[in-house]
């Protein structure tokens, strides 16, 4: 019996090996005309399965093949609500009769109405904004909100880690529950594979809900390497909510040797934007928890509050089963928009063509055009292709610096001290197409010039990429440079 299975297993061997070129040759067919992908995305991916034939197949399968477009998340219990809504604000815009707190904000009304189109995104003009970009400050603010809620606390986060900051967090979190506050917490799967199960476990036997974004098969194997939900939101009590770029774990607060002081940008938001987030969360939990939140109306009470800020803002989300790449297209517009200057900060910067070009042409038009990355990799192959891409920046005189004072993670781009567009996407192709993200668009020039002058503190700890700098990196950068960029489709 073990010997005809041996006999089985070397036939078996023997055939893949006699037939190889063609068993890959039909497999490379498969990606070519079965999966509706960007044409860069099919060659790469056939380059691999050139160098490594079968095994590139099963990488393809596991983490390049294209999400089926569907509505995973559906609001049907407030659809009628949101889209009265909706309606009212698109109807204004096209009569011309929309109006803004600001009169330079009413030029982005085409923005504005786009946002409305094609993602639902409610414009809400009452909101404060407090920006953190440090992590103790962030976290401090955070348990403070926490330990003041009266109703319900609704927590998502890509990466948690088991350390003193989650500590802290699932102390508070605790407490409140045990006085009677719904708590929720929302985690990816594989962002989240350093949070011991046993705080999950303390959590649930406390009354803290939880629930997990696309588990991993038997716990350990992560099936869906791409589709992860990026985004970071908590809303308490649909009056406030943070949204931007910190996870939680020492290392945002500045405790990790290998990253440094951890520089991000993080809202607190108070107004009515904060129920559009408390909507985008409700909209995840009810997927993953296969809990329907929103035939419960205290989520929404606040949907009308009381106007307090002054602050304009629209929710925007991305995310593989949409079918417009909304944050994408927002940087676009913005881009296009623009007068005088862009000002983009982004860990991750692999531009698809359509970005790319839109950046290129304005820094033509004589528009200052300056982009900050970090320097340092946290991610090799995503470092080296985000550090090939200053060459096309700096081809057509923009402005390329990396943040020298430890790990810049911040994420958005402000531009002509007008409008800002912050959150949780990387200015990446993965965050475009491929992951879960939520952003705010803030339509006010107080806010806008807040974001500008941190942009600008953040250049007296950065060193300028010349191109006389580019042009003279070592050989080793170069080769780093070229593989990287060659798989950038597949980053």
């Amino acid at each position: 019996m073990m010997e005809s299975v041996v006999d089985i297993i070397i036939t078996g061997k023997n055939f893949v090996m006699n037939n190889i070129f063609y068993i890959n040759l039909v497999l490379s067919i498969i990606i070519v005309f079965f999966q509706r992908k960007d044409p860069k995305s099919v060659w790469a991916w056939l380059l691999v399965m050139y160098f490594i034939p079968i095994v590139g197949f099963i990488l393809y399968m596991l983490i390049g093949q294209d999400m089926h477009k569907r509505r995973m998340f559906r609001t049907k219990e407030i659809a009628d609500e949101l889209n009265t809504v909706i309606r009212k604000q698109e109807e204004r815009i096209y009569k011309n009769e929309f109006k803004s707190q600001e009169s330079e904000i009413s030029e982005f009304s085409d923005l504005i109405l786009y946002n409305l189109e094609s993602g639902d995104a409610v414009y809400t003009d009452d909101n404060d904004i407090e920006i953190y970009t440090n992590g103790e400050e962030k976290f401090k603010a955070l348990i403070n909100a926490i330990y003041k809620a009266e109703k319900y606390i609704h927590m998502q986060y890509y990466i948690i880690k088991s350390d003193e900051v989650f500590d802290r967090i699932m102390e508070a979190l605790i407490k409140k529950a045990k006085e009677g506050v719904e708590v929720r917490i929302l985690y990816d799967s594989m962002g989240c594979r350093n949070l011991k199960r046993s705080d999950v476990k303390k959590l649930n036997e406390n009354n803290v809900m939880t629930a997990e974004f696309f588990p991993a098969f038997l716990r350990r194997l992560h099936l869906r390497i791409n589709y992860r939900n990026h985004r970071k939101i908590v809303v308490i009590d649909g009056k406030s909510a943070f949204v931007g770029g910190f996870n939680v774990g020492k290392e945002y607060i500045g405790k990790d040797k290998k990253f440094g002081n951890w520089r991000d940008t993080h809202f607190k938001i108070t107004g009515s934007a904060a129920t559009a987030l408390g909507v985008r969360f409700i909209l995840d939990w009810n997927y993953a928890a296969k809990e329907n939140l929103f035939q419960t109306d205290k989520y929404f009470e606040n949907m009308e509050q009381e106007a307090k800020g002054s602050n304009a803002i629209q929710v925007i989300s991305s995310g593989p089963d949409s079918n417009n790449q909304n944050i994408r297209n927002n940087y676009v517009r913005l881009i296009n928009k623009a007068k005088n200057n862009i000002y983009i900060q982004s860990p991750y910067f692999i531009p698809d063509d359509v970005v790319l070009d839109a950046l290129k042409i304005a820094a033509l038009s004589g528009i200052d055009v300056r982009v900050m990355i970090p320097c340092k990799p946290d991610h090799p192959f995503v470092y080296w292709a985000t550090y090939s891409y200053m060459s096309d920046l700096l081809s057509v005189g923009a402005k390329c610096y990396t943040y020298d004072d430890g790990f810049l993670h911040a994420k958005g781009m402000v531009i002509d001290r007008k409008v800002a567009c912050y959150g949780t996407a990387n200015m990446d192709i993965r965050s475009f197409k491929l992951n879960f993200e939520v952003n705010a668009v803030i339509y006010n020039q107080e806010t806008a010039a807040k974001l500008e002058n941190i942009f600008m503190e953040d250049l007296n700890q950065s060193t300028q990429i010349t191109p006389y700098i580019y042009a003279n990196r070592p050989f080793v950068i170069r080769i780093k440079e070229q593989v990287s960029r060659l798989l950038s489709p597949l980053l």
